[in-house]
């Protein structure tokens, strides 16, 4: 670990982001030049004070996953992130299995939806970052740790993933899971991220034996979308993919048309809060 680089490079990184690049208000007053400590901190999901020891030489050494929410955090290339592990005297992650690094031209876009549910996914179905509104529509689907980090695997191991969708429809959602899962097995293989999850799908679900048993691949989520909200009741959503082939990554965006209920609804959700995460 080279703390000196280490300290000298989140510095430089950090002094040459300015607050509108990460969706922060500038502030009449600001003289910082770049971004402040605790705004990284706060956009990497850490502590002020665990930051700032770093940038001072101080502490203990970053875990790789302190050091990619950093890289998140400061919205750093690849090429810049796989500097930054090494730095800290860790191997580089593996690119073409690790999806969670967010391209920072995406990180930009979703900086700017703060009016709008959007929200960024790896090839595995892993939440990576959400807006505030996603959350409200979603729930925060960030928290999860483990397998459960996977839409595939909470879908069928887990009720309360399902309570987003309409009865009715969810049939259609698990053949469209099980495809997008063989998709991604079929480019990892069996040793993989994608392969531990079916593993434990084959050993968990019935359902998912039986669609995965169907062999079907190259299905897709339709553009529109029946979403139940507990405050809302149901809406009718547009998804927008915007697909990162470099990340394996897609940004989605929901939106309703104007002048419908939906939409109506959907303006409501900067009021109604988070979605409660209890079960």
């Amino acid at each position: 670990m080279d703390r000196a680089q280490l300290a000298d490079f989140l510095r430089t990184r950090r002094e040459a982001l300015q607050p509108e690049d990460v969706g922060l208000p500038r502030g009449a007053r600001r003289r910082t030049r770049g971004l402040r400590r605790e705004e990284v901190a706060a956009l990497s999901g850490m502590s002020a004070d665990y930051y700032t020891r770093i940038e001072q030489q101080r502490g203990p050494q970053p875990s790789e996953p302190m050091l990619a929410a950093i890289a998140r955090g400061l919205h750093l290339s690849l090429e810049e992130r796989d500097h930054l592990f090494r730095l800290a005297g860790h191997n580089t992650p593996r690119r073409e299995l690790v999806g969670d690094h967010v391209n920072p031209g995406v990180m930009r876009i979703l900086d700017r939806l703060a009016d709008t549910p959007a929200q960024i996914v790896n090839s595995l179905g892993e939440t990576l970052r959400q807006t505030r509104l996603n959350v409200a529509l979603f729930g925060e689907e960030t928290q999860y740790t483990g397998l459960d980090r996977s839409i595939y695997h909470r879908w069928f191991t887990d009720p309360y993933a399902r309570r987003v969708y309409p009865e009715a429809d969810h049939p259609r959602h698990s053949r469209v899971f099980a495809s997008q899962l063989r998709a991604v097995y079929s480019r990892q293989g069996a040793n993989s991220p994608a392969g531990e999850i079916v593993d434990a799908l084959l050993a968990k679900s019935e359902e998912f034996r039986a669609v995965w048993a169907a062999h079907e691949i190259g299905m897709v989520h339709t553009s529109q979308k029946r979403i139940t909200h507990p405050d809302l009741g149901l809406l009718e959503v547009h998804c927008q993919v915007l697909h990162d082939d470099t990340q394996s990554q897609v940004l989605l965006v929901f939106t309703a048309t104007p002048g419908s209920e939906s939409h109506a609804k959907l303006r409501l959700l900067s009021v109604t809060g988070d979605r409660s995460p209890v079960h």
